[in-house]
C-alpha cells in the first residue's frame, strides 16, 4: 500500500486526550488577508520573495486541520467555502483527513486540476527532496496556488517558536523569501500567530513520511 495513504492529520498541541488531542480555543479566528509582495527573479530563476493573500481561519476542533488548511489555499484562488463544506469533500472524520491525496483531489476538483501530490517517503528529507519542495513551492506560489502540506513532528520557526504536532497535522504554505530558503506557513492550529516563517529544510523534514499538494 502506498505509504502516503491513511496518514491522517490530527492537530496535536502538547497534550493528548482520548480519541484525539487538545487544541487551543475552539472558536475559529480570522485575520486580514496578506497582500502579495512583488516578485523578482534572477537568471537562476531564484525569486526574492512572494506572499499570497489568503483568508486565514483557524480550525474549530482538533480534527479539522485538513479542511482548514485546504480552505486557506482555496481562499487565495477566490473560492469561498466553509470548513464544513471542505470537510465533506475531503471525507474528514474525527480520525482526521486520510492523506495529501485527498487534499490534492479536492483542490483540483475546485480549482481546475493543476495540483499534484508529492510524497517524501524517507524519515528525513534527502537534499533532492528538499530542492524538489523548493521548486514546487516557487512554482505553485508564483502561479497563485498555496501548497497544502501534511506534516508530523516538532520543529522551530525562524523566531524560535516551537510547533509540535506529533499526531499529524495539515497546514498551508503561502509564500517564500530568499529564493525559497524560507517558507511562509499559515497554520490553522495556531491562531495566536496565524502565519510564521520556517526554513525550507525544516518544512521538508516536517513533511517527511507524508506528502503535500502543490
Amino acid at each position: 500500500m502506498n505509504p502516503i495513504v491513511q496518514k491522517s492529520g490530527l492537530s496535536v498541541v502538547g497534550l493528548l486526550v482520548a480519541g484525539g488531542c487538545a487544541l487551543g480555543p475552539a472558536v475559529a479566528a480570522q485575520a486580514a488577508p496578506v497582500q502579495a509582495a512583488p516578485t523578482s527573479s534572477s537568471q537562476n530563476d531564484r525569486h526574492a520573495e512572494r506572499i499570497l493573500g489568503v483568508d486565514y481561519q483557524a480550525q474549530p476542533n482538533f480534527y479539522y486541520c485538513g479542511p482548514a488548511a485546504t480552505r486557506i489555499a482555496l481562499s487565495a484562488q477566490g473560492k469561498a467555502l466553509s470548513q464544513d463544506e471542505v470537510a465533506q469533500l475531503l471525507g474528514t472524520t474525527e480520525a482526521g483527513t486520510p492523506s495529501a491525496l485527498d487534499t490534492t483531489r479536492v483542490l483540483n476538483q475546485l480549482t481546475g486540476g493543476k495540483y499534484r501530490t508529492t510524497e517524501i517517503r524517507d524519515s528525513v528529507a534527502r537534499p533532492d527532496q528538499v530542492e524538489q519542495l523548493r521548486r514546487d513551492v516557487l512554482a505553485a506560489v508564483d502561479a497563485g496556488r498555496p501548497v497544502v502540506a501534511n506534516i508530523k513532528g516538532t520543529t522551530v520557526d525562524t523566531d524560535g517558536n516551537p510547533h509540535s504536532y506529533e499526531g499529524g497535522h495539515y497546514l498551508t504554505l503561502v509564500g517564500y523569501r530568499d529564493g525559497g530558503d524560507t517558507i511562509r506557513v499559515a497554520d490553522p492550529a495556531d491562531p495566536a500567530l496565524g502565519e510564521y516563517w520556517m526554513s525550507l529544510p525544516k518544512v521538508a523534514n516536517w513533511i517527511a513520511e507524508r506528502g503535500y499538494s502543490s
